[in-house]
């Protein structure tokens, strides 16, 4: 992909018109101009007197899943508030945001998921313009299929197992093979998934489907599970989908380290199979960053989420069909005791006070 930081899903638009979570993830590079030219929002009276590192907006890169937008909208509340900072958020991709990272037009990437990017996330740390300063939590990838799915198909257990079941996944557009359901297309999970389908032959009895966004994805997903239909898909964790469905993974090969590397690469030649390992998420900011704002960078490096407690959250967005601004405001307010402990009292009084 030429890389190029596309329009952002986080508006700058007033509360009472602001588009629901599907809608912003769908935004188009149309709004481009607006956005990058839009600041958030400097924090409280409190905030105001505080000298903020930066004599820039903070530039977040907003990435079009759950997880990310939330705790994207955790860390600007943070920065405004505590800092005293402005902040703006740049939507983007995950192979886009690695690229706008290096190329400094990002201060900070949130959430890299290292199986995703491997390859070029070593090739990137290699430059010596980006740093990874701090781990977030552990997630998790699979190949799913419904519990529903999993008794009507005893016989699947595995993902090399799908083949002898095609007709059971048909296919709308090309009956003949079964669907599965991949990553969306342009994520790093995608190299992933096709070298994976690739690996287990899977070819000539299903078609590898890529929805266009994380939000198309979703809701083919969820309307399917209505219907009780049976789908076999790719889908990572915590997100909300998983925290709310009962599903079954399907088996894969043991995890190999050295086919993995493989699997993440876009021109790997010869995929071998292999389980997703666990999956380090971390935060990764540009070097020029760390020397500009060391505070800042001593709190993102601090920023840490116990896995249960993103499961809570994503569950939260789910059951109250909350906004990531919403789930952050909700993490903000309930779980005191984890975000105090990644800042000095002061700015975390800061930030209580702007609650």
């Amino acid at each position: 992909m030429s890389i190029q930081i596309r329009a952002s899903r986080h508006a700058m638009i007033p509360a009472r018109q602001k588009p629901s979570l599907r809608s912003r993830l769908a935004f188009t590079l149309s709004f481009a101009a607006v956005v990058l030219g839009s600041v958030g929002v400097v924090g409280s009276a409190h905030a105001a007197d505080v000298q903020c590192e930066l004599d820039r907006p903070m530039r977040f890169g907003g990435m079009n899943w759950e997880s990310n937008l939330v705790l994207v909208e955790i860390e600007r509340f943070i920065v405004e508030k505590g800092y005293g900072c402005k902040t703006e958020v740049l939507p983007t991709e995950t192979l886009p945001a690695l690229a706008a990272l290096e190329r400094g037009d990002l201060d900070i990437n949130t959430e890299i998921w290292l199986n995703s990017v491997g390859e070029p996330w070593a090739k990137a740390e290699a430059t010596g313009k980006v740093k990874r300063i701090g781990d977030i939590y552990m997630g998790g990838e699979a190949w799913f299929i419904p519990r529903y799915t999993a008794e009507r198909l005893p016989g699947l257990k595995k993902a090399a197992d799908l083949p002898k079941f095609k007709d059971d996944f048909k296919d709308p557009e090309e009956p003949s093979k079964g669907r599965f359901y991949g990553c969306p297309a342009g994520w790093g999970c995608e190299i992933v998934s096709g070298n994976l389908f690739n690996a287990l032959n899977l070819g000539d009895t299903f078609t590898l489907f890529s929805p266009g966004t994380g939000a198309t994805q979703k809701a083919a997903l969820t309307a399917a599970y209505q219907r009780k239909e049976n789908i076999a898909f790719y889908y990572w964790y915590p997100t909300p989908l998983v925290g709310s469905l009962d599903l079954v993974k399907l088996e894969l090969p043991a995890y190999d380290p050295a086919k993995q590397i493989c699997l993440t690469d876009v021109n790997c030649v010869d995929p071998q199979a292999s389980d997703y390992p666990e999956n380090p998420v971390f935060t990764a900011v540009t070097t020029q960053f760390t020397q500009d704002a060391p505070k800042l960078t001593a709190f993102l490096s601090k920023v840490v989420v116990p896995l249960a407690v993103m499961n809570e959250a994503m569950a939260y967005m789910e059951k109250n069909e909350a906004e990531p601004e919403e789930a952050g405001q909700w993490f903000l307010k309930d779980k005191q005791d984890i975000w105090t402990t990644w800042l000095p009292a002061d700015v975390a009084e800061r930030v209580k006070a702007a609650l």
